[in-house]
């Protein structure tokens, strides 16, 4: 980067978010470019912040998007790139690298997006893991479930949110839905299912240290709310329990073996029923959806947005520091609803502090300073949102913006 000119960020997202990440980059002083998909060149952007929008086509091959990227970069300086969105992190990751900008290569961002390699490496590390396999070679499949009980879980290697699960109880199950997949079969897995209770630990990294994290449980596990239906919630955990304790360590094991430099992370543990071990499931290198980020602010003033963009834009050439933080608690209750616009107007609690406003949807995001009052909340609102809001959907083969 020349001297004295302003560093700029290309964000590259393929769905709707990341707003305040922008609004942070600029307002750190950056140049901030925005490439998205064609339907979302007039979304909720904050334009204010963004120095140029380009668009492109949904599902733009790896190649296509190097020579667009190349293209404007004939004219712009460009010192940053970054997804906003998980699905388009392997393709930036191909563009930093060949455009030889400072950021997480292919290597890492395998560890990431790929559920087979971030299994791998986990067991490396000696975190535990459900027992998987790779769906290639049949004779290890067989032996596979031989060995291990069903049911197990069919898993693409690289996707979120349980989109393209399949849960198979039986061997003869398998083969089917492999003839489906074709040549498709190596971009999965094959897992035990474990069924247990869900935790997700979102942190914040810089230079290979994790400087903030804060530890969560699920209501229902997110895999069965997405496949079955119902109402999701997630909650803050007790900060000073054992649980909370042990989660912390476990992600910062994680963090350490999978090599991650710096930035946020979303990881999902599971604590098994039947032996009460805490399992790794899955980690990404993003801030988490289903309004995670603002449960994380509602609870410790800490923005996983803002803090991404203060990470990139200082790419370990700035010392990082964590702004001061609180120890409150937090809750997310969430569902599809039947109507297109809910009316939540009878749920008047003042630990209400926001209120999901999208189109067949109606959620909260709940602060309080007991973690007991959150647990009695969400409780509450799960019965509420099941008698008359909830409405399902089948869970998506690949994703929908």
């Amino acid at each position: 980067m020349q001297e004295g000119r302003p560093l700029t960020i290309l964000c590259v997202s393929s769905y709707e978010k990341g707003q305040e990440f922008i609004r942070t980059c600029k307002a750190i002083g950056c140049r901030v470019l925005l490439l998205t998909v064609e339907k979302f060149r007039n979304a909720n952007w904050p334009f204010e912040c963004i120095d140029h929008v380009f668009t492109m086509p949904e599902d733009l091959p790896l190649q296509g998007l190097i020579y667009s990227v190349s293209y404007f970069a004939r004219s712009r300086q460009i010192d940053r790139i970054v997804a906003l969105d998980e699905f388009d992190m392997e393709n930036v990751s191909a563009l930093r690298e060949h455009l030889r900008i400072p950021g997480m290569g292919l290597t890492t961002i395998r560890y990431f997006r790929d559920k087979l390699a971030m299994r791998s490496r986990a067991r490396e590390a000696g975190i535990l893991v459900p027992e998987f396999v790779h769906v290639l070679n049949y004779d290890n499949l067989r032996e596979f479930m031989a060995r291990v009980p069903g049911p197990w879980l069919l898993k693409p290697r690289s996707q979120a949110s349980g989109i393209g699960m399949k849960k198979i109880h039986f061997p003869d199950e398998l083969w089917p839905w492999l003839d489906q997949l074709g040549d498709q079969q190596s971009f999965y897995l094959l897992e035990q299912f474990v069924p247990g209770t869900v935790f997700h630990v979102d942190s914040v990294a810089s230079e290979r240290g994790v400087v903030f994290a804060a530890a969560h449980a699920y209501g229902t596990p997110p895999l069965d709310t997405s496949h079955h239906g119902g109402v999701f919630t997630t909650r803050t955990l007790p900060h000073d329990a054992e649980e909370t304790k042990t989660l912390e360590q476990l992600n910062r094991n994680l963090l350490e073996g999978l090599g991650f430099v710096r930035g946020v992370t979303h990881a999902e543990f599971l604590k098994s029923h039947a032996d009460g071990k805490f399992y790794f499931i899955e980690v990404a290198a993003r801030v988490g959806g289903a309004y995670i980020s603002d449960l994380i602010e509602a609870a410790s003033g800490i923005n996983l947005w803002r803090e991404w963009a203060r990470l990139e834009v200082g790419a370990g050439k700035q010392p990082y520091e964590l702004p001061p933080m609180r120890r409150d608690y937090a809750g997310v209750v969430l569902s599809l609803a039947r109507q297109e616009t809910p009316d939540t107007s009878a749920f008047t609690d003042p630990e209400i502090v926001y209120r999901v406003t999208k189109y067949h949807h109606v959620g909260f995001v709940l602060k309080s300073p007991s973690h007991e009052r959150i647990v009695e909340l969400l409780d509450s609102y799960s019965r509420r949102f099941h008698e008359d809001f909830v409405a399902t959907q089948p869970v998506p083969d690949k994703p929908t913006a």
